[in-house]
């Protein structure tokens, strides 16, 4: 009998668990890039907590192990910028990023649990080279608005699509 992933909101107690799972994540893009000294792996546990704070957070667990997670705020202008989508390397290609996107989304979009501003449009980025990320996100219906240089050799790439 196998164990079945579920996906629930974030809370305090998850906050240790995804910024070791986000180290775990962003070492494969700190190699794409050459970079090691990118925001995820230098975060603080601190910061991640504030993340949580100010907007909202999933994880995704196998059992009581956090696998995968994801975190967003709205902006006062309508924009919620979905940032930090992480899947623990061993279960990627099982539609778990795909499904965290939805649920972020979903949350944003439920204007029951929330007072205005409602989410008009969602937004994220990620690098030019990070081919897996961009299928997904073009997939979900995202499409380049934007790049941006930081550095030599990363430019960011900014999707965006409308609120339904």
């Amino acid at each position: 009998m196998g164990l079945s992933v579920t996906i629930s909101a974030a809370d305090a107690q998850d906050a240790e668990h995804i910024l070791k799972l986000q180290y775990l994540c962003y070492q494969s893009e700190a190699e794409l890039y050459g970079d090691w000294s990118i925001e995820p792996l230098t975060q603080s546990l601190d910061a991640l907590r504030a993340e949580l704070d100010e907007g909202h957070g999933l994880v995704a667990r196998l059992g009581d192990e956090v696998v995968a997670s994801v975190r967003a705020r709205l902006d006062e202008d309508g924009t919620v910028r979905i940032a930090k989508l992480i899947v623990h390397p061993r279960m990627r290609r099982h539609g778990l990023g795909g499904r965290l996107l939805d649920g972020i989304e979903r949350h944003f979009a439920d204007t029951t649990e929330r007072p205005a501003p409602s989410a008009k449009r969602f937004q994220l980025f990620t690098g030019h080279r990070s081919e897996g990320n961009l299928r997904l996100y073009r997939r979900k219906g995202y499409a380049q608005v934007s790049t941006r240089d930081v550095g030599p050799g990363l430019t960011l790439v900014t999707l965006e699509k409308d609120a339904a």
